[in-house]
């Protein structure tokens, strides 16, 4: 019997997700089957539970269940402890359901195609689930401090605890100059819409990540290149990169993301044009 795996989401149409997978089992010479499931919003664990009961053997989340997705699991990554937010689960051979969090190494995997991160002074906006998925894996690639901008500075402050020595939770007047990295971990990209920052945080040494994507430059991009930022990214490398390491953790085998991830931009490209 093929092996089943699935991603589980409302609304789910959009997700990339099938297609990246059924990419990586070509790639591989795996045999499974992938789909996008979506999830009533009052019922996730329900619809999970009859997935894995039905044979399913492991399972992608997003929004909005990454946090109800923490909750069922038996045992936890250590991501996916500190994240508090699972995007991955795993049927183990004893029928338990582990939870992991790939997010952050995907966006580690994807910034280190440009940037090395050793000892970089980074600012984080957002304090959600997005932002906590990938302050450890940063943290792990050698950062060097990581200030955390919220709306809300109470959530900031939360974040920073993770980490006080390298983690500090800064309020909008209290944000520095010229960062090397500026990553957007806030939807506000999603409305057009731009994190009410100063634009003295982008300097010309500075790169800035957007963890959403589209067939266009997202808005945050657009407003950082304008700013004069060394160089602008979005989010779909972060997306393919966390979608290996899922596919990893369910087969042992490690697909090659950039294949993947060109074919995906290509057709951005022609939803853009």
């Amino acid at each position: 019997m093929t092996d089943r795996y699935a991603v589980f989401g409302n609304p789910i149409h959009h997700s990339k997700s099938p297609a990246i997978h059924a990419a990586f089992a070509a790639q591989t010479g795996q045999t499974l089957s992938y789909q996008a499931i979506l999830a009533p919003i009052d019922d996730f664990s329900g619809s999970v539970t009859a997935f894995f009961a039905a044979g399913g053997m492991g399972a992608n989340v997003t929004v909005p269940f990454k946090e109800q997705a923490f909750q069922l699991c038996d045992e936890l990554s250590q991501e996916a402890e500190t994240a508090a937010a699972v995007n991955t689960l795993i049927k183990l051979d004893d029928g338990k359901i582990r939870g992991d969090n790939t997010d952050g190494y995907g966006l580690v995997a994807d910034l280190s195609r440009y940037l090395t991160l050793q000892d970089k002074k980074v600012l984080l906006l957002g304090a959600g689930g997005a932002a906590r998925g990938c302050l450890l894996s940063l943290l792990a690639a050698g950062v060097g401090h990581i200030d955390i901008y919220n709306r809300t500075y109470s959530k900031a402050e939360v974040l920073a605890a993770i980490a006080p020595q390298q983690l500090q939770a800064l309020r909008r007047k209290e944000l520095n100059e010229g960062y090397d990295l500026i990553i957007n971990s806030t939807s506000a990209s999603l409305h057009g819409e731009l994190p009410d920052i100063p634009v003295t945080v982008v300097a010309n040494h500075s790169y800035c990540y957007d963890m959403m994507y589209s067939a266009h430059t997202t808005a945050f991009n657009r407003w950082a290149a304008e700013q004069g930022a060394a160089k602008t990214l979005d989010g779909l490398g972060m997306l393919v990169g966390q979608a290996a390491r899922s596919f990893y953790l369910w087969r042992g085998v490690m697909p090659k993301v950039e294949p993947v991830l060109e074919s995906l931009r290509q057709e951005l490209k022609g939803e853009a044009s």
